[in-house]
């Protein structure tokens, strides 16, 4: 298992402040520790038509100086310019898999492996089957274009924030509908928190197929400031032999809260639950 920590905090989204640069960060990141960084596409750090080919070169540079790897991209959809892979509108969905096609050749471009799929919301009046047929043709187009660069998907259950893809369950069905290869499943604690079960429930649901994990506690805090039983999910995790990057994606949501001394506990109090495991 290994570590990693999403960039988001240090970033303008979802909120604005604070607003690192993104060569800051991943210095940042390495220093306290990590193994990789997950790589928020949000600007200024990383929207994809404002990297040319020589900062992307720079980017990557940068990781390798550092000795920190740059695991996955998650693309940040939502907000005023959409990217809903389910929209009522076709301009928007075509719109949104041309903006993941970009994602995957920046991912490619800087050594990641790994990009992340959120399936979409649907509007009031849309079926759930009208959505999710939206949602998968965006997957297919996504996943194909992924595959030609070595690139795996991972689709990550959504449920405090959208309304398609809520469950374990509904991940790998979606998973099984797109067909490809290299598409795999994810999970987020603090969604899972959301749905009312405990996030070991859903190391043993996805199994084999889980690929990549994110890591909040509840109420997004840092990790081992709220609720969430860290002890039962890290134990989980070494039980199924989980190899992938256990990701902290939370220090974000007030200008208040410093994104530095959120890895840094969040970090140690992770490592000292891995070797209680051991």
């Amino acid at each position: 298992m290994k570590f990693a920590f999403n960039t988001f905090p240090f970033s303008s989204f979802p909120t604005f402040l604070p607003t690192y640069a993104l060569q800051d960060t991943i210095k940042i990141i390495a220093g306290i520790g990590y193994d990789a960084v997950e790589i928020g596409c949000c600007a200024p750090h990383a929207w994809p038509a404002h990297l040319s080919r020589e900062r992307r070169s720079e980017i990557r540079a940068l990781a390798e100086g550092e000795g920190i790897a740059i695991s996955s991209l998650l693309p940040a959809i939502g907000g005023g310019f959409g990217c809903n892979p389910c929209s009522v509108l076709r301009a928007e969905r075509l719109a949104t898999i041309a903006h993941y096609k970009e994602i995957v050749d920046l991912a490619h471009d800087l050594g990641a492996k790994m990009v992340l799929f959120i399936a979409g919301w649907r509007a009031e009046g849309m079926s759930r089957e009208e959505g999710w047929a939206h949602s998968r043709d965006c997957l297919r187009a996504v996943a194909n274009h992924a595959a030609e660069r070595g690139i795996t998907i991972a689709i990550e259950p959504t449920t405090a924030d959208t309304n398609l893809i809520d469950t374990a369950d509904d991940a790998r069905r979606l998973m099984l509908e797109s067909e490809c290869a290299n598409v795999g499943l994810m999970f987020d604690t603090c969604h899972v928190a959301y749905e009312g079960v405990s996030p070991s429930s859903y190391v043993k649901d996805m199994g084999t197929d889980l690929v990549h994990l994110h890591a909040a506690d509840t109420g997004r805090k840092a990790i081992g400031e709220g609720q969430m039983n860290w002890s039962e999910l890290m134990r989980a995790l070494v039980d199924a032999s989980y190899a992938g990057y256990l990701t902290v994606e939370t220090g974000f949501g007030s200008r208040e809260v410093n994104p530095v001394d959120v890895a840094k506990s969040s970090l140690i109090y992770l490592k000292e639950k891995l070797r209680s495991c051991s």
